[in-house]
């Protein structure tokens, strides 16, 4: 799958395991942060002020970790402040790529043919993976983070004078407890599925299994007790996790082996994934047919390439949550 080596890109390497044969995803590296006035956030340098028009994300339909920003982005009415573009939604020999003929995927802002292009134009001596989502500031000319769980906050906060809206996915009063949220379903579902999916031995595969489930049980039993995630309003818990459930019965189940339970057979997972997805604006940032394709594409996995018909899913079923 690709990264790059002192800006030059290298069609190999792209994934990482333990010596158990266990996956393991390397940090983000770049970390700078847009906020309210120019200051610097929590790493990288300062000097990147929210502006309209000043910043472009690029994401990916079927990246669950671009999913949360488009999401965010959508909740927070940010569309006419910050452009964006999408890649295509599969991966060739160069990384994530563009089709500038057509403008569902073309690089809007300079118009590249690969998002490796983009990193060595901020970053010439570039070391690492090309991934998305990329928050990229067009004054600077650079890449300002490529990590999403920072990226979501940058949305969440840092634009609210300058096209946002009031909406708070991260109230002080709920931080603790979101935080630890965030950490469990995050090294066990979020990331989780990808360390079943693409475990090299047995052990290492079941570890990943068996702490999925239990982290979805816990979060059913949570939802038994609570609207969301940590109490009774929408928070960035909720939204970090979304991606990953509402791709869990058309991909991971089958492509990554995570065959314990689907997410219709819980009784409150269920309807709180049909909640999410029925709010304003999020239906149109899911592509079901787009993940199924995505995931069953690996020769690795699927050998032959066939791709399933079903699951046939309807997130438009009443929720019945009041």
């Amino acid at each position: 799958m690709g990264k790059m080596i002192d800006g030059v890109w290298m069609d190999e390497g792209d994934t990482y395991f333990g010596k158990d044969g266990s996956f393991q995803r390397p940090d983000s590296p770049l970390r700078n942060w847009v906020t309210a006035d120019g200051a610097a956030g929590s790493s990288g340098s300062a000097g990147f002020k929210a502006e309209p028009g000043r910043y472009h994300l690029y994401i990916a339909t079927s990246c669950p970790w671009a999913h949360r920003t488009h999401i965010v982005s959508k909740l927070k009415e940010l569309e006419g402040a910050i452009s964006f573009s999408t890649v295509k939604p599969r991966r060739t020999d160069q990384g994530w790529v563009f089709d500038n003929d057509d403008p569902k995927y073309a690089d809007d802002l300079l118009g590249n043919q690969s998002l490796h292009q983009i990193y060595s134009h901020s970053t010439p001596d570039y070391n690492g993976r090309v991934t998305v989502p990329v928050l990229f500031d067009k004054e600077q000319d650079v890449i300002v983070s490529n990590e999403s769980s920072e990226i979501i906050r940058m949305l969440n906060s840092a634009f609210n004078d300058v096209g946002g809206n009031e909406v708070d996915f991260y109230p002080a009063e709920l931080r603790e407890e979101i935080d630890t949220i965030n950490e469990r379903v995050y090294a066990t579902v979020n990331n989780g599925v990808y360390r079943a999916g693409y475990a090299r031995s047995q052990e290492a595969y079941e570890e990943a299994y068996n702490q999925i489930f239990d982290t979805l049980d816990w979060m059913d039993d949570l939802l038994e007790k609570r609207r969301y995630l940590a109490g009774n309003q929408l928070t960035e818990a909720d939204w970090r996790a979304f991606p990953t459930l509402v791709r869990f019965d058309v991909a991971y189940v089958g492509a990554f082996r995570c065959n314990k339970k689907r997410i219709v057979d819980y009784a409150n997972l269920w309807p709180y994934l049909r909640e999410l997805y029925q709010q304003p604006g999020v239906a149109e940032t899911v592509h079901l047919e787009t993940y199924k394709r995505g995931y069953y594409s690996s020769p690795e996995r699927n050998p032959l390439g066939i791709i399933p018909v079903g699951p046939d899913i309807d997130f438009n079923v009443p929720h019945g949550r009041g």
